[in-house]
């Protein structure tokens, strides 16, 4: 689905009221172009548009192309694998003297969400209007179930986060204070039900890339039972709980060994003709000057995954799921969110602690970093530690750690400069946590070596490739939870093997390996799901004091551990919506109390 819109239904009404409109026409006391949701729509191809809506708004939640600090938050800033570096220490998520239930990100993150049912209901109203006709059965039964599927992905991400919250099922045409919170199963229970309505609905692969298909509502199944097995069990009811947990893997099965999607394990796509990849090294970091050197790698075939034109499971893909559609020729010309701003975004600054031997913003240090978000020591060096290290995704083309000098009168010009070097470790410990918070090895997922729009101005902050929402491997990861949840610790391995073996891992885990808090499953969703998986998401659902102890653990920053002094596996309501709904009491979530 190239070239999507972000097409707001409000404006789309206050177009279609003017045209043919005339002053004498206007001022009619019943004037035929006065709209209102029943006469808005007249075609259905109005109500795929405000599908396209949804699509667009959760594209600009995974990419974040206006750089939005709560966007940064909800995508996981603040958990034990992102934090902020020192020169964003003000946009920290991650102290919480300052992080209550009045804090924006909350708020925003819970309305975001509600705008998307919001829509989802919109649709599904309008579809069935009398005056809407439809090519096909097939056709609006498709367009209720991607509906009816946003709603549901809403209410999965709401009901993990912030657990019980209203469910609306209606469009409101008047203020309404006395919304009725559900618990968090019933948040959980009314996603289920929305998605094994549709299920069959959704067509296994469809010709354009970013629709919904089949896939991602099997996946969200699997998620969505595994997360209501933990709550289940968390309130003692155990045995309802392991029927959640195998009706997890059910769904997992469905999307793993329906036929449909396989990992990828062999080179494809745009440059799977190339047999290495280099890239240039310019004195003082500046193309004006002279080449000082180049930095030669290997490609693979988890470094194919990331490459423009291979995102989709219409360009060959066979683990790409869901997909955000990131087009430059529209971002040229009528949609400027169209992008990743992952290089400028997520990227180091190696210019501000290793300048003497480090210069520029090119290819050769991961582009025009500012790093508004950096990742933790964890995500970066602990979970490739030891027996863990030999792994294709720590290989140098996927997980760069090698820098070339190119400052002339480095001692280092033209050689490797070390992490011990750029890090300053002789200097105390705040220097220490200080350099190191900066300058961190780049994802091949954050930075490439060769950037589109060059010759168009664009600066090298800029990636425009597709972005995975859902991705094989999340799937995989599902199962091998829902199996250990189940006591399956050997079945569990077995999972998180299929992609350590994909990876050329020299160690295999084992079911001694799989620990009762989910360590080795959440170790292997870092070093696979990095800059991918919504972390809150993850930690929150996994319930117990999983999220609260792993950021204490690993967080960058000392004041995290001196200021979590409390537990959670919720966020809080935010204030606003509990002042707001005065006329019916919505209770805040545990830990959270007169904070």
């Amino acid at each position: 689905m190239k070239n999507i819109k972000y097409i707001n239904i409000i404006f789309l009404t206050i177009i279609l009221s003017f045209v043919g409109c005339n002053d004498e026409e206007f001022l009619k006391e019943d004037p035929p172009t006065f709209y209102t949701v029943d006469n808005a729509f007249s075609t259905s191809a109005q109500i795929d548009q405000v599908l396209v809506s949804i699509y667009s708004h959760i594209r600009d939640l995974w990419v974040n192309p206006t750089e939005q600090q709560w966007i940064f938050n909800f995508r996981g800033k603040g958990t034990d694998m992102y934090d902020v570096p020192i020169i964003r220490r003000g946009n920290t998520f991650s102290d919480y003297g300052a992080i209550n239930p009045d804090h924006g990100t909350f708020y925003e993150v819970y309305s975001t969400w509600y705008y998307v049912i919001n829509r989802a209901n919109l649709a599904l109203y309008a579809a069935e209007l009398p005056q809407i006709t439809w090519d096909s059965d097939t056709e609006k039964a498709y367009a209720l179930a991607q509906a009816r599927f946003f709603r549901a992905f809403a209410y999965r991400n709401l009901g993990e986060l912030f657990g019980g919250v209203p469910i609306v099922t209606e469009i409101s045409t008047v203020p309404k204070y006395d919304f009725q919170p559900s618990t968090r199963l019933e948040t959980y229970q009314f996603a289920i039900e929305e998605l094994e309505a549709i299920e069959n609905d959704l067509p296994e692969t469809t010709s354009r890339g970013g629709r919904i298909v089949r896939g991602a509502a099997q996946h969200n199944l699997s998620e969505l039972y595994l997360a209501l097995g933990t709550q289940l069990e968390a309130e003692g009811n155990s045995s309802e709980a392991q029927a959640a947990y195998q009706k997890a893997v059910v769904n997992a099965d469905k999307v793993i060994d329906g036929g449909v999607y396989s990992l990828v394990n062999e080179r494809f796509g745009s440059r799977v003709d190339e047999e290495s990849v280099t890239i240039e090294v310019y004195d003082n970091g500046s193309t004006v000057n002279p080449i000082a050197d180049t930095l030669l790698l290997t490609p693979n075939y988890y470094w194919d995954l990331f490459q423009e034109e291979n995102v989709n499971y219409q360009d060959g893909n066979t683990e790409s799921i869901w997909a955000a559609q990131i087009d430059y020729t529209a971002y040229l010309t009528e949609d400027g969110k169209s992008k990743l701003p992952y290089s400028r975004t997520y990227g180091p600054v190696f210019r501000d602690i290793v300048s003497e031997h480090l210069s520029g913003t090119l290819e050769s240090l991961g582009g025009r970093g500012i790093s508004q978000v950096n990742i933790t020591m964890y995500a970066r060096d602990e979970v490739y530690e030891g027996k863990w290290e030999d792994d294709m995704r720590n290989s140098e083309i996927v997980f760069r750690r090698r820098y070339k000098g190119n400052v002339t009168s480095s001692p280092y010009y033209q050689e490797i400069v070390p992490w011990d070097v750029m890090y300053n470790l002789s200097a105390d410990e705040t220097t220490i946590r200080n350099n190191t918070s900066e300058i961190y090895p780049v994802s091949c997922k954050i930075a490439v070596d060769e950037y589109t729009g060059l010759e168009d101005g664009e600066n090298r902050s800029n990636l425009f490739r597709d972005e995975y929402i859902i991705r094989l491997p999340e799937t995989i990861l599902l199962r091998a939870e829902a199996k250990q949840r189940l006591g399956d610790k050997a079945g569990a391995a077995a999972d998180v093997n299929v992609l350590r073996e994909r990876a050329q891992c020299e160690y295999l885990v084992t079911a001694a390996d799989m620990d009762d808090d989910f360590n080795t499953i959440l170790d292997e969703r870092a070093r696979e799901l990095i800059y991918e998986e919504c972390r809150w998401n993850t930690l929150l659902r996994m319930g117990d004091n999983i999220a609260v102890e792993r950021i204490r653990e690993h967080a960058h920053w000392p004041e995290t551990p001196a200021t979590l002094t409390f537990d959670y596996n919720l966020w809080p309501i935010p204030q606003d919506v509990i002042d707001t709904n005065k006329d019916a009491p919505i209770p805040q979530n545990e830990g959270w109390e007169n904070r």
